[in-house]
């Protein structure tokens, strides 16, 4: 077993939630979830597997099939629903992504007095022109 690999109690929890194939040779899923992983963990290209983790198209392949039929998804609902039934799961600790966009005025629907913006128009352009470059020397 690698650094970084599951444990044995950490696999008995996912094992149940990772669909067979329907048809060929029975994969070693521990070892092709281990290798997705460590793909995800290191950030490395697909073809940068280790050896010890298979062919690393074999590995992608798995990793695209479980991505677009919502194996992950599903995962990660099953692992918090077993923490919170073991009374484990501290929803106090979820991050949530903060990236903000913040949009123009009129993209936002902002509606203005017309005299309160040709106001701010006048102010900009005094501003602008007391910002501007002069030479040295030049009043």
């Amino acid at each position: 077993m690698a650094r970084g690999d599951l444990t044995d109690s950490e696999w008995s929890l996912i094992e149940p939630h990772l669909p067979f194939g329907e048809r060929g040779p029975v994969p070693d899923l521990r070892q092709q979830f281990n290798a997705v992983m460590w793909r995800v963990r290191t950030g490395s290209p697909w073809r940068d597997l280790p050896a010890e983790y298979g062919p690393w198209s074999t590995v992608y392949n798995r990793f695209r099939l479980w991505a677009i039929t919502g194996v992950f998804e599903q995962l990660i609902q099953a692992m918090i629903a077993e923490a919170a039934a073991r009374g484990q799961a501290d929803l106090d600790l979820v991050s949530v992504d903060s990236t903000t966009a913040r949009a123009h005025h009129h993209a936002a629907g902002m509606a203005l007095d017309p005299e309160l913006v040709q106001a701010l128009e006048e102010a900009a352009k005094q501003e602008k022109g007391l910002r501007s470059r002069r030479p040295l020397g030049q009043p």
